[in-house]
């Protein structure tokens, strides 16, 4: 898994009402992504936290530091500044060209795998079947700590009845 890590220094870490950053205009900040060997246990923590109380398993704060084994001060201190890589962007969205049989049910069975992946379809184009053949171009959007794209593509690739996938783009 690649980290990013937003390197901003302590005096710019101050926080005002609700634990939100403070804005500095026209501070630039870098970014660095490093793989999860090179970061820190305690970031590794935060992260976790962070996923214990986006997916509701925690309600607090508290609960989130005690069972990532870690202080609420460590989490509040990094909360903002460590983030899995996929949850960087609004996220990700791929492109791809599925070809397929034309059976009943088929379509449907690739939109369920979309569905089981927290996928979002932005566009979709099926072509009219040829020889029993058909062509579907498929835009999805997978929301960042949703889903998980390399196993949508590779569940949808493996299903009944799909002959060929090439993702034609991603971002």
């Amino acid at each position: 898994m690649d980290i990013i890590i937003e390197n901003r220094s302590e005096q710019e870490k101050g926080t005002v009402r609700e634990d939100k950053p403070v804005q500095q205009p026209g501070r630039s900040y870098k970014y660095y992504v490093v793989k999860e060997r090179a970061v820190p246990e305690v970031l590794l923590k935060v992260v976790e936290a962070k996923k214990l109380l986006d997916s509701g398993k925690v309600s607090t704060v508290q609960e989130a530091a005690e069972q990532t084994g870690i202080s609420r001060s460590s989490f509040y201190k990094y909360k903002d500044d460590i983030f899995p890589f996929h949850e960087e962007a609004r996220g990700k969205t791929i492109t791809f060209v599925i070809q397929l049989h034309d059976e009943p049910g088929l379509l449907s069975s690739v939109l369920a795998s979309i569905a089981r992946w927290h996928g979002n379809i932005l566009t979709i184009h099926q072509s009219i079947p040829i020889n029993g053949i058909a062509m579907l171009t498929l835009s999805v959007e997978i929301l960042p700590g949703e889903g998980d794209v390399e196993a949508m593509i590779q569940e949808i690739e493996q299903g009944q009845g799909i002959l060929y996938l090439k993702i034609l783009g991603r971002e």
